[in-house]
């Protein structure tokens, strides 16, 4: 299994919960973007810069990723391409993107770019907050867990 994370938009927080996560359990986490970024020196975390523009990153996870892997992400589109290769997408507020939901999810926002090509202030997320990031810790530690499990260690 492996991690594979949405680099560009993701908060630092939730990048430093990955590389905890990637010490404690000797697992894997990559962290595409198409800017350079800074990673702690460890054997189980790197970065990849895939050269700039719209979507590299999200084609390098998406041809990278196998079933089984994780991927962080906020990007409703990735998230339906990587639930499409058997990976598990994850929300950084800690939400997983499941097969049930996505489609939902991108007919909303199909519907909310249309609402601002209309000149309709949407507004944007909410701020990320403490409550996002423990869901998001909560949401990881249970699938790894559930893993560790399963595999019988």
């Amino acid at each position: 299994m492996h991690i594979w994370v949405d680099a560009d938009a993701c908060p630092a927080v939730i990048k430093d919960i990955l590389f905890r996560v990637a010490e404690r359990v000797q697992l894997h986490v990559t962290l595409v973007a198409n800017q350079l970024i800074r990673v702690p020196g460890s054997r189980f975390i790197r970065a990849l810069q895939v050269p700039a523009g719209a979507d590299a990153a999200d084609a390098e996870i998406v041809e990278r990723v196998c079933a089984g892997d994780i991927v962080v992400t906020a990007d409703i589109p990735l998230a339906a391409l990587v639930l499409e290769k058997g990976g598990l997408p994850l929300n950084p507020r800690g939400e997983w993107y499941t097969k049930d939901t996505i489609a939902q999810q991108l007919t909303m926002r199909s519907f909310m770019e249309e609402l601002r090509g209309a000149g309709v202030d949407t507004g944007g997320p909410a701020a990320f907050s403490q409550g996002d990031r423990q869901n998001f810790a909560n949401a990881l530690d249970r699938e790894l867990a559930r893993r560790k499990r399963q595999s019988g260690s």
